[in-house]
């Protein structure tokens, strides 16, 4: 990926500034899930006017935490109209958002196949092309990056006057205690933009910086402060399994009665990276869907005898240990918040990349008139 070295501001440029007033920068979500992008991105200043989803859950979140308007709505059906009204007088409007990813995940089963999915990709093309927004950004799964409806995506863009930079990032990079890798698109119409730079990339930050000041509790138990600190209850023989596990290690460890019946086959040998402990010292894995089982990756915690909790899950996406995203304790679901966590852009790497929109609109600020 080239960058462009921007110049240094004349004086003159820096005195003209200040007969001007800062541009105000207007965000839509589109697919914003529990509001992850659109947090990060509230967090670096932007305002978040709408998020759009077709998942009703996310309205709580994203209205409570970001305080954007909801629109439970298929983004194919969403108009020009719609945007425009969304977007009302903003200076500066950014189309955001991260089309479900399933059908490009390395975790998708059928990703070699046809699905319909793809085309949320397409109705988010459509509608940057009928509204030209001056910045479009995208975030989605490095896979993406391979497939043919990606680079008409980007080449649609270009065709229209995008300035547009897109690479694959590490979510440690910007503070996300997760080893995740994900797809970033920056587009502009104002001028040249560059993705965000990395914060942490000597430092990245840890499993035991992310939790372990959060109180100790037990599988299938919650903490009194914190009804989100709750983690499902384990098995006889998985509390075994967790018991013989080591920080960072595999089922590989165990005595031979205690691998699943699948392990003990060849085809099943070359998965290690489930029934584990995740590792204090390190980042942890990516965070999916089923985080909160044991057997699903390694999402064992590193000391105590259980799988992460929900709000460890959502500490490790990089979301504020007091992000609300129920409304009521009858509302919490692992299978639920497993998927609204799961599929969250992490925060921290959304802050840098709205810190990054700012960066573009206010340097253009800068330049004289």
């Amino acid at each position: 990926m080239k960058t462009r070295t921007k110049a240094e501001p004349t004086k003159a440029a820096q005195a003209g500034r200040a007969h001007r007033s800062p541009k105000r920068i207007v965000a839509v979500d589109l697919f914003c899930g529990a509001g992850g992008l659109a947090y990060g991105l509230k967090s670096a200043g932007l305002k978040v006017a709408a998020g759009v989803d077709l998942d009703p859950r996310c309205r709580f979140p994203i209205e409570q935490n970001c305080q954007a308007k909801f629109f439970e709505r298929d983004v194919a059906e969403v108009s020009a109209t719609d945007l425009r009204s969304w977007f009302g007088k903003a200076d500066v409007r950014v189309l955001a958002g991260c089309a479900p990813c399933q059908p490009f995940s390395t975790y998708s089963q059928s990703r070699k196949s046809p699905d319909s999915r793809w085309e949320l990709l397409q109705s988010f093309q459509r509608l940057a092309l009928e509204t030209l927004p001056e910045i479009v950004t995208m975030e989605n799964v490095v896979g993406l990056a391979t497939r043919t409806v990606w680079s008409e995506f980007v080449a649609a863009l270009e065709s229209v006057g995008y300035n547009v930079r897109w690479d694959e990032v590490a979510c440690t990079d910007y503070g996300v205690p997760q080893k995740r890798k994900r797809l970033v698109l920056l587009a502009s119409l104002l001028g040249p933009i560059n993705l965000p730079d990395p914060t942490h990339r000597e430092a990245p930050v840890t499993v035991r910086d992310a939790i372990a000041q959060l109180p100790p509790i037990a599988g299938g138990e919650a903490a009194g402060s914190d009804a989100l600190h709750i983690s499902s209850r384990l098995s006889a023989t998985n509390m075994r399994r967790i018991r013989a596990s080591r920080p960072g290690g595999t089922w590989r460890d165990w005595q031979p009665e205690l691998r699943a019946e699948c392990h003990r086959r060849e085809t099943g040998a070359t998965y290690p990276a489930v029934y584990g402990r995740m590792d204090w010292s390190k980042p942890s894995p990516t965070i999916t869907t089923q985080f909160y089982g044991f057997g699903s990756g390694r999402f064992g915690h590193p000391e105590q005898d259980r799988a992460l909790s929900i709000r460890e899950a959502a500490i490790l996406q990089s979301f504020p240990p007091d992000y609300r995203f129920v409304e009521t304790t009858e509302d919490i679901s692992f299978r639920g918040l497993g998927i609204l966590i799961g599929n969250a852009v992490p925060p921290k790497l959304a802050q840098a990349i709205g810190k990054a929109i700012r960066a573009h609109v206010e340097g253009l600020e800068l330049q004289p008139q």
